[in-house]
């Protein structure tokens, strides 16, 4: 049987990173685009898939242990990917054609202007942050953590360190959270903070207004409350301690 090389495993990955578990099987359509650029079957690539899922805390956590025998070559690449997401990533994904929906294109999460505001810059922007959100919407099933919403055109794949705070993270799924448009907005305001123990908290601020029934129901009730876990790639601890410390009005 033939080797699988670094290049191959890289775009295996790449595409593991932006599909549910629940579809990485040998009859999903990227899973087959992805065999004929490669030349290897549709249940070659599924396996190897599901071999990187072995690798991923959060999948052997609940009990789904994927096959158990990535290779060394499988976890070197994996290694890559935590320690360079947005080059790694970027590299892979351009071979994917992964074109994101009209309901993803008009969800993307919005970036402050850069001094670069050139065509090429800002098509490069809106590239990255299609794939940032095809990997946040695939970790958390397509549904808001803290509401359940899972309209895709009221979804954003929110930044927990913002794009423009950190450039090594800027495509590391453990620095997103999926979250309704509302809750987006109120997370980017500071009005509400995910803790590191995965626990929302609501600000002060809103906390005080008693006589306004929709925030109350909407964002103050979810204070104590649990998100919902993602299936992949769990918001690493310190971008959610770096929100509550410079964002979040408490």
């Amino acid at each position: 049987m033939r080797k699988w090389s670094e290049d191959e495993l890289r775009l295996a990955l790449a595409l593991y990173c932006q599909l549910p578990f629940g579809k990485m099987h040998s009859r999903n359509p990227e899973v087959i685009r992805l065999t004929e650029k490669i030349g290897r079957t549709p249940s070659a690539v599924a396996m190897k898939l599901v071999n990187f899922a072995s690798l991923d805390p959060e999948i052997v956590s609940t009990g789904r242990t994927g096959l158990g025998n990535a290779s060394a070559m499988d976890r070197l690449v994996w290694d890559k990917f935590q320690q360079n997401w947005e080059n790694e990533l970027t590299q892979a994904s351009s071979s994917l054609d992964s074109a994101a929906s009209p309901a993803e294109t008009e969800s993307i999460e919005q970036v402050p202007a850069a001094v670069d505001t050139t065509r090429k810059a800002e098509v490069e922007i809106r590239t990255k942050q299609s794939l940032f959100r095809r990997m946040i919407l695939s970790s958390y099933a397509g549904r808001c953590c803290i509401s359940g919403l899972s309209e895709a055109r009221l979804l954003v794949a929110s930044h927990i360190v913002p794009w423009n705070k950190s450039n090594d993270n800027r495509l590391n799924p453990r620095n997103g959270l999926c979250l309704s448009v509302l809750h987006d907005k109120a997370f980017d305001r500071g009005l509400i903070t995910v803790r590191p123990d995965l626990t929302v908290m609501a600000s002060s601020e809103i906390n005080k207004l008693r006589d306004d029934k929709f925030i109350q129901s909407t964002l103050v009730a979810m204070n104590g409350q649990k998100i919902r876990p993602p299936e992949k790639f769990i918001p690493a601890p310190e971008f959610l301690e770096w929100h509550n410390q410079n964002v979040f009005i408490g």
